[in-house]
């Protein structure tokens, strides 16, 4: 799972403990319980020394800095230790709609945005929105980055350089050579990752993560924690709430990776490429009912042949040397995760049939500024995902269970057969999933928030994770699909959210949400816009 934006404004995957095999598991178990308590208590005495941030000229001056150590490995506390980044914005204490009134601090409420991979240092910031303000004025919001990513000890497999390999092919239906060219790249990549890693590669996975977690709470001087995790950071939120239901406040699960243990993580990508599918026709569609702004087609599969014809000749001369069929659809893929982008992709793609390629060039292309953030995105995303559960090892099931998918979900299947494929081949240790759950009374009870739609997370996954977290209840905005909830545009989502947080109240157990409006078009070029595209 990518990153779910809290809803982008703000700026731009264990109660068993999981070993190699089940007849040690009790012992080392109970060694890295000891050593998160050792952990935790050592961070609850140092706190966190929060000063100016290393990148404090692009920051606003209410927002802080600091880190947080946690063992590498929790079975050994007394050894290496790593620092995660965190970061930090005060409570304000001010009501946004009554100047006078001062509002009641209520702790911290510490969020994980997704990935694996993704950073949440820039998450304090989102405190500036109208939308945040009231949350922003009763919690002191944290974000942090993960280990692994940025600054927290971070990972790389690759030379960030020779990341980015653009202008690229993206075949729907990918021929026997270019299969192994793939597969080739993939265990280079999966090699990379262990050479450069060594010893230290098997201890990012999500357990450790929802680890980290309780040392940071105990570190912030939390003795139960507010969390809300977005995408990813539902699933190892899930596994917090399993290992430390004691140590919870409220959390809250935004768009909800599904945790049942035989879908960590190979199953859930293939159902994720499937739903990404039925996520593609809803844009097409979209596009189809605004032809007379983008003249792509007046029907999805219209729009479709205006698509596949921009790839043909993307893939023939990439535009400006640099956008190739690769990088159309990695942008329109982006495009299934937040609809708000679906009028800039579909203006992009009628001007390049038209003739002006500007827009796709600046939507699509690949910055060489940002391959080390993407890189380092990538070498985490692969270790946590790649270390958390059994993969398939042998290429034919992969080659098989894609074949097959790829003839009714062609749009996204082998675009994620090869971001995952080095799994197949990966050099550290393999977990076995958590059996997620907690009885009645165990955990208080969590929100989840959940579009029908989504594809990156598809809803099935909340019904799971509701059906799993005694008395959690599950908020669902209906006939929508976008990926992130939290703070977006629906109100009634928000209200729940809010409701939550600041005051411990839950709807019923069957909430629902009318969808929030639909994006509204943008004809940049109005004179050119109803023109037909041949």
């Amino acid at each position: 799972m990518r990153a779910a934006l809290l809803y982008s404004a703000a700026g731009s995957l264990l109660l068993s403990i999981l070993t190699a095999a089940p007849d040690t598991e009790d012992r080392t178990g109970a060694a890295e319980r000891r050593g998160t308590a050792v952990a935790a208590a050592r961070a609850k005495a140092a706190g966190v020394a929060f000063g100016p941030c290393p990148d404090a000229q692009d920051l606003p001056g209410s927002m802080q800095c600091g880190t947080v150590r946690v063992p590498l490995d929790y079975a050994r506390p007394d050894g290496r230790q790593i620092e995660l980044s965190v970061s930090r914005a005060r409570a304000t204490r001010k009501d946004p709609h009554n100047s006078r009134r001062k509002v009641s601090r209520q702790g911290a409420l510490v969020h994980n945005p997704g990935g694996p991979g993704a950073t949440g240092l820039y998450f304090p910031l989102i405190g500036l929105l109208p939308e945040w303000k009231r949350i922003a004025a009763a919690y002191d919001l944290v974000g942090y980055a993960p280990r692994g990513v940025g600054r927290s000890a971070p990972l790389s497999c690759k030379d960030p350089k020779q990341f980015f390999t653009g202008p690229s092919q993206a075949p729907s239906h990918p021929s026997e050579p270019y299969k192994r060219e793939r597969i080739a790249r993939a265990k280079a990549y999966a090699r990379g990752c262990a050479e450069q890693a060594g010893d230290a590669l098997r201890h990012y996975h999500s357990l450790n993560n929802a680890r980290d977690l309780d040392v940071l709470r105990a570190a912030l001087g939390e003795e139960r924690l507010t969390f809300m995790g977005s995408s990813y950071g539902t699933y190892f939120g899930a596994l917090y709430a399993t290992l430390f239901p004691a140590h919870v406040r409220r959390m809250v699960f935004d768009s909800v990776v599904h945790p049942d243990p035989a879908r960590i993580w190979y199953r859930n990508n293939l159902g994720r490429s499937a739903a990404f599918e039925g996520r593609w026709a809803d844009f097409r569609a979209w596009i189809a009912r605004h032809d007379d702004v983008y003249g792509l087609g007046g029907t999805a599969r219209e729009v479709l042949r205006s698509y596949e014809r921009a790839s043909a000749r993307l893939s023939a001369e990439p535009a400006g040397g640099k956008v190739g069929p690769g990088q159309l659809q990695g942008a329109f893929l982006q495009a299934g995760y937040y609809d708000d982008q679906w009028p800039h992709r579909a203006h992009a793609l009628s001007a390049y049939l038209k003739g002006d390629p500007k827009p796709l060039i600046e939507q699509a292309e690949q910055h060489p500024g940002a391959a080390a953030e993407a890189e380092n995105s990538r070498a985490v995303y692969l270790a946590v995902e790649c270390n958390d559960a059994p993969w398939p090892t042998d290429w034919r099931v992969w080659d098989r269970d894609n074949t097959r998918l790829a003839r009714v979900a062609p749009f996204e299947t082998w675009d994620n057969v090869w971001t995952n494929l080095p799994c197949a081949y990966w050099r550290a240790p393999r977990q076995r999933p958590l059996d997620v759950g907690t009885g009645p009374g165990e955990l208080p009870p969590t929100l989840i928030l959940a579009a029908e739609r989504d594809a990156a997370t598809p809803y099935d996954g909340a019904l799971e994770l509701r059906d799993r977290l005694a008395g959690s209840i599950l908020v669902t905005e209906r006939d929508a699909g976008a990926h992130g909830l939290a703070g977006g545009p629906n109100a009634c989502v928000n209200g729940h959210m809010e409701a939550y947080l600041l005051e411990g109240r839950l709807p019923g157990r069957r909430a629902q949400c009318a969808p929030h409006a639909e994006p509204k078009p943008t004809a940049p070029d109005r004179a050119g816009a109803v023109e037909r595209i041949r």
